[in-house]
């Protein structure tokens, strides 16, 4: 109770203490951008316990590109797009091109009418998911830290594994037909601030009454490192719109199914 006073408290604290600029930003539209690191472990499973250290070192080197990412969140009061940096591998001076097939596109979100709208391009074919976002039930904690210059409070849900990724492949997801597998759940931890009281925050998050400035699911964190809140420079957050229209389900089912005859391919030619 006494936590929830407080946010109750901290939020009418910084609507008072806006009303003094309030001539000075009637015409300006609130919007900024928060800049993202993220790290997710890397899981070898059997395969690491007859690894030594040094080959798991190696492994990871390897792997740095999909295991440390940055991204961006562009955002107004209802709109964000979420992308992120490209860069070079350290090592062959290329881009990771299996990976890229598989990675998440440039992702537009409305919390205001519950829209997502994701670019996504497939071994050069190109297309343009558009679906709900993903519902999540947030529960509020009473925990709250600093998070550079801005107090955030915590908030946990449980989300089902594969809403969070569903752009992605694993040769897991081609189960048996007729089998049914079970619902894999990831439990997420996010830290918000009600000092940029939006509902956005990055990849599929969002729907706390702040900005979400740290989140953790499954093996992979996300931390926020700055935001530029009203820059001199206008903001522009352009919906994606080339690519073939398709639902999230829809794109998962797509890429099972060329990945299955990619296998399928690859099997008859060792026969």
């Amino acid at each position: 109770m006494f936590s929830y006073l407080y946010q109750i408290t901290l939020v009418l604290f910084l609507l008072i203490g806006n009303i003094g600029d309030e001539k000075d930003t009637a015409t300006q539209e609130f919007q900024g951008k928060a800049y993202y690191f993220s790290k997710s472990k890397m899981e070898l499973g059997a395969w690491g316990a007859r690894m030594s250290e040094a080959q798991k070192k190696e492994i990871k080197n390897r792997l740095k590109n999909r295991l440390e990412k940055t991204y961006v969140l562009a955002f107004n009061k209802n709109e964000s797009i979420f992308y992120e940096e490209e860069k070079i591998d350290a090592i062959s001076g290329a881009t990771d091109s299996w990976g890229s097939n598989f990675a998440r596109g440039r992702q537009y979100k409305n919390v205001k009418e519950n829209k997502l709208i994701q670019a996504q391009e497939f071994y050069g074919k190109r297309f343009l998911v558009k679906d709900e976002l993903q519902k999540i039930e947030w529960k509020m904690g009473s925990e709250s830290k600093q998070i550079g210059d801005y107090l955030c409070f915590k908030a946990t849900a449980v989300i089902p594994s594969k809403e969070l990724a569903w752009y992605d492949f694993s040769w897991g997801d081609l189960s048996p037909e007729g089998e049914n597998p079970e619902v894999k759940l990831t439990a997420v931890e996010a830290w918000y601030t009600l000092q940029i009281p939006l509902g956005q925050g990055p990849a599929e998050y969002w729907g706390l009454p702040g900005l979400i400035l740290e989140v953790s699911a499954g093996n992979t964190t996300m931390l926020c490192s700055q935001v530029v809140i009203n820059p001199s420079e206008i903001v522009e957050i352009k919906t994606p719109e080339k690519g073939k229209e398709i639902t999230k389900s829809a794109y998962s089912e797509t890429i099972q199914t060329k990945m299955l005859e990619m296998r399928n391919n690859r099997g008859r030619r060792r026969g």
